[in-house]
């Protein structure tokens, strides 16, 4: 199995965001300097998170376009919450596109719920201005 790299991270999140801008290899580069940020997953699904104190954020998560519907994609939160208990975090949050009902979806299924709202946060690339979904949940083992 390949490693995840900044590169092929890059090219995974161009295949799977078509809509927004999708990272560069230099953001993704960027983020994995960082201690906090750690990456858990392969070519087909990735969950990128960044834990500071007792608080992980899901930076991001993206499944191959050709993947999707066969649960790559909980497999990757289920390990990114793994991955942040242990870096000792007791809560996660993250923030989606009001309009990606399929992520909305999974997120509630994980036990996420709407904490919040950022009116007008994303930018389409067809210049539609989406509202940001901020949702949470606490990390125990369930």
């Amino acid at each position: 199995m390949q490693h995840l790299t900044p590169v092929n991270m890059a090219a995974l999140h161009a295949r799977a965001v078509t809509d927004l801008r999708p990272w560069t290899r230099v953001e993704f580069s960027s983020l994995m300097d960082s201690p906090h940020v750690f990456a858990c997953g392969d070519l087909a699904a990735f969950a990128l998170g960044r834990v500071v104190l007792d608080e992980a954020e899901l930076l991001t998560l993206v499944t191959d376009p050709d993947q999707r519907r066969q649960g790559l994609g909980a497999r990757q939160l289920d390990r990114f919450h793994e991955t942040a208990r242990k870096c000792g975090a007791v809560t996660a949050f993250l923030e989606v596109a009001a309009d990606n009902t399929p992520a909305i979806a999974l997120y509630a299924k994980a036990g996420y719920a709407q904490t919040g709202l950022r009116k007008a946060y994303y930018a389409k690339l067809s210049g539609e201005k989406i509202d940001a979904v901020i949702m949470s949940r606490v990390l125990d083992d369930a």
